[in-house]
């Protein structure tokens, strides 16, 4: 691969047959692989027999990290980009070096690939034509101002949500009367065990009470009336 150049590329977000043909060519192909954790990235180019180098690009030294990897590609090099699963920017680190890139004159190509969300959204029976992708909420400082926007929003909202705070999450949307609004709570995706709950905040917080959450939560909120 000739030309400084910054590829993105999607890593399965479960099982590993979602992986393409096309993102393992340019993993190969590239001069160092940027990952979110070398260790999970790792794993994954040793099931492929991909043996590239790689170089940790995470949340606590990309600002450090930066200058150094836009040299790099300004010099000539082509770098991957891969978070833990999914597409990198999409609540994942990546932004910050895409946005260098660009201005950089640095040529950035992003592979299509896995997200979460999307078969979340799909398969939540909610609208989907016009939605509001939200991503993590904040865990404290204004998260509960966040969520009041976030009920008035006249179209399908995406949330993501770890399985310690989800419960949290429709003790919230039900203190704020939201209690009867329209809920899908997807984990696990296209893993083993995957699962999509539909229902109301109510019915779905009296579900978690009895099954325990466990794996990183799709939230998919139907829109106010």
């Amino acid at each position: 691969m000739n030309g400084g150049k910054l590829i993105v590329v999607p890593t399965p977000v479960g099982n590993l047959g979602d992986m393409t043909s096309r993102a393992l060519e340019v993993l190969k192909e590239v001069a160092v692989v940027l990952a979110e954790d070398t260790r999970t990235t790792g794993k994954l180019l040793r099931h492929f027999g991909v043996e590239t180098p790689l170089k940790a690009f995470h949340q606590h030294n990309e600002h450090r990290a930066l200058e150094g990897v836009v040299e790099q590609l300004r010099a000539g090099m082509a770098f991957a980009l891969c978070s833990d699963a999914g597409t990198p920017g999409i609540s994942d680190p990546g932004f910050l070096l895409v946005r260098a890139c660009v201005d950089a004159g640095i040529e950035v190509e992003c592979l299509p690939g896995a997200t979460a969300f999307v078969p979340a959204l799909v398969t939540s029976g909610l609208p989907c034509d016009r939605f509001y992708f939200e991503g993590f909420l904040p865990h404290k400082k204004g998260r509960q101002k966040r969520l009041t926007a976030l009920l008035e929003m006249p179209c399908t909202v995406v949330l993501y949500e770890s399985p310690h705070r989800v419960a949290k999450l429709l003790d919230q949307l039900d203190d704020l009367g939201a209690g009867q609004r329209t809920l899908a709570l997807s984990r696990e995706i296209s893993k083993l065990h995957e699962e999509t709950l539909r229902g109301t905040v109510m019915e779905l917080k009296a579900h978690l009470a009895s099954h325990p959450p466990r794996g990183e939560y799709v939230v998919v909120l139907g829109a106010a009336n």
